[in-house]
């Protein structure tokens, strides 16, 4: 969903320079990748709705974790890797599936019941909000600057301004607004447990990534049958969209910014967050039929803003 910021982005970062030898060239140029992935990203909440229309939501989390781990199986045969091993990686993997993928997907979905698409897509865009806020307190390397706070406060401004607290939050379905900010929390408390106990790993991005969405729909396969019925009729379009939000959502989606970042880097390549609530948005009103206040592109654009702020590096002295 959101970029390296995405539930679905690989669970470490790359390796240092020199650590492996450096990858073939694509044939596509990085920004036609970029934008397929802004469009992929963007549209994972219209098809979540979709999905919803003829499934529960552990059903639908459940088909996109299955469709896309099949898609991270494809390729790790074609590359000849394999899963991780050791017990205590697949432990970690197990955590990581849970917070990166089973939860937030599953939040998102619930959340669609009662949301617009376009709101679930500018809840996702609050994730580096959560991310700077967790590793001032988490992380001790991640020290707070004055324009990081700033771009802390103002971003919450927004989410607010999208939420309408002037008007005392009037219309706003607050369960599935909650549900979608919590599942938009779930990813970075999720990037900074990865990022304390498998950065180090000797295992491929690919094959920690495949490890962790099969933990995360094993998890599903346990839990969906234990709150869910099976659907008494095959809903066509329905099942579509959760095939398409797993193969390319959850499946491509992984491979595309893995590429992306090995290229050009994290920083170009978090940038994706800024582009997928517009598409999203975009997307809803355009397909769904969805409607928007003036509060919502303005608490959006706030959001952004103060997302983008949070992301500056300080500068290193001495």
């Amino acid at each position: 969903m959101s970029s390296v910021t995405a539930s679905t982005a690989p669970v470490t970062a790359p390796g240092p320079e020199g650590s492996a030898p450096a990858p073939a060239r694509p044939r596509l140029d990085w920004r036609l990748r970029f934008a397929a992935l802004s469009l992929i990203w963007g549209f994972s909440f219209l098809l979540i709705k979709v999905g919803t229309q003829g499934y529960a939501p552990f059903q639908v989390t459940l088909g996109r974790l299955a469709f896309g781990t099949a898609v991270l199986a494809v390729a790790m045969a074609v590359r000849g890797e394999g899963l991780p091993r050791g017990a205590r990686t697949w432990m970690h993997l197990a955590v990581a599936g849970f917070l990166l993928n089973a939860l937030p997907f599953s939040l998102f979905a619930f959340a669609e019941l009662t949301i617009p698409s376009t709101l679930a897509g500018i809840c996702n865009a609050t994730s580096p909000l959560w991310g700077m806020a967790l590793s001032l307190v988490a992380l001790r390397e991640d020290r707070p600057t004055r324009v990081r706070v700033a771009g802390l406060g103002l971003g919450f401004l927004g989410v607010l301004t999208v939420l309408g607290a002037w008007q005392g939050f009037h219309g706003l379905d607050a369960r599935g607004t909650a549900l979608a900010l919590l599942a938009s929390l779930s990813y970075p408390v999720g990037w900074i447990y990865v990022r304390r106990t498998l950065a180090g790993s000797s295992a491929s991005h690919l094959s920690l990534t495949g490890g962790q969405l099969l933990l995360a729909t094993v998890q599903l396969a346990v839990v969906t049958p234990l709150f869910t019925s099976a659907p008494s009729s095959l809903a066509v379009g329905p099942l579509l969209a959760i095939a398409a939000l797993g193969t390319l959502g959850t499946g491509l989606a992984v491979l595309v910014q893995y590429g992306i970042v090995a290229e050009v880097g994290p920083t170009t390549g978090q940038m994706v967050t800024y582009f997928v609530p517009v598409i999203a948005a975009a997307a809803g009103i355009l397909l769904l039929g969805e409607t928007l206040t003036w509060s919502t592109p303005v608490g959006a654009a706030v959001v952004l803003a103060g997302a983008a702020l949070t992301q500056v590096k300080p500068k290193r002295t001495g």
